[in-house]
């Protein structure tokens, strides 16, 4: 389940040693970061939901440098609202994620079957130790399920204005996973066990070993806080999945069967995401929302 990350001593250590060798980067610049069709149906019901709650696991510090400098990685960031989570720049005003990371909770943390307010939602930039720069919500685009993992653990944010210069990554939509195609995790994570404090991190990835109509499953390290975190594929670098629910033991080396949302069954989700961000408003769409796959 959702579990808190307490911060040590060490991570202040640790963050001052990562604005110093960001800001010497900046001075350098300035002087010359669940098969498809016949398969039997996989379900992750009941498995941990690697989400991660706030509270003594914010990034403290912000350091905000020129865009110049954004890395390919800085296409995924950090997504702080009741939980915390993980999330990829697909356009410069596009991120998706996994739809559980952005659910409305009540006051004893029980997922209702409603979305967060778009202005409670916040993206983090910067896979460093220290976030460089944030930017706010201003819609949820999502199926009318998912709200717990499972059939439609997907979401896309619309970002209140575009990240122009950051890089993106691009989803496959036009295509499904490849069974026994190499896969690896990224997210903003971290394990019981784990000594850094939170950072952009690759997990340990491998092959998919089954595709369903919704989901496919490869064994994986996943942390909590790497929910809605890309699983890119190897070979292309494209993203292939979102991080939805894992077998998780508190420690990051650990690899267990682990179930990422698919994208290609979702077109008319990435179609009415872009339409939003464009500037239509949702009732003015086609039926967007329906979860029968």
């Amino acid at each position: 389940m959702e579990q808190p990350q307490a911060r040590t001593l060490g991570a202040l250590a640790t963050a001052w040693t990562g604005l110093y060798r960001r800001g010497a980067a900046v001075a350098a610049a300035l002087a010359l970061t669940v098969a498809a069709g016949c398969a039997r149906p996989i379900t992750n019901a009941g498995l941990p939901i690697p989400a991660a709650k706030p509270g003594m696991e914010q990034r403290p510090f912000e350091l905000r440098p020129p865009f110049e400098l954004a890395t390919n990685e800085d296409a995924i960031v950090r997504i702080v609202t009741d939980v915390t989570c993980t999330g990829t720049l697909i356009t410069e005003d596009l991120v998706l994620t996994a739809h559980h990371c952005v659910a409305a909770r009540d006051d004893n943390g029980r997922t209702l079957r409603r979305d967060q307010d778009a202005e409670a939602i916040s993206i983090e930039l910067g896979g460093d130790h220290l976030p460089w720069g944030d930017v706010k919500v201003r819609a949820v685009v999502s199926p009318d399920c998912g709200y717990t993992s499972g059939e439609g653990d997907i979401a896309i944010l619309v970002l209140s204005r575009r990240l122009v210069g950051i890089p993106t990554l691009p989803p496959r939509i036009e295509a499904e996973p490849a069974s026994k195609e190499q896969v690896t995790p990224y997210g903003f994570g971290r394990c019981a066990l784990s000594r850094d404090p939170i950072h952009l991190a690759p997990r340990l990835g491998g092959t998919i070993d089954a595709v369903s109509p919704g989901h496919f499953v490869a064994i994986a390290s996943i942390c909590p806080g790497d929910s809605g975190g890309p699983a890119r594929s190897d070979r292309g670098g494209d993203v292939v999945g979102v991080i939805s629910s894992s077998v998780m033991d508190g420690d990051e080396r650990t690899t267990g069967t682990s179930y990422f949302s698919r994208l290609d069954v979702w077109p008319e989700l990435f179609s009415a995401a872009r339409e939003i961000a464009a500037g239509a408003s949702p009732s003015e769409l086609p039926p967007y929302r329906g979860c029968l796959r």
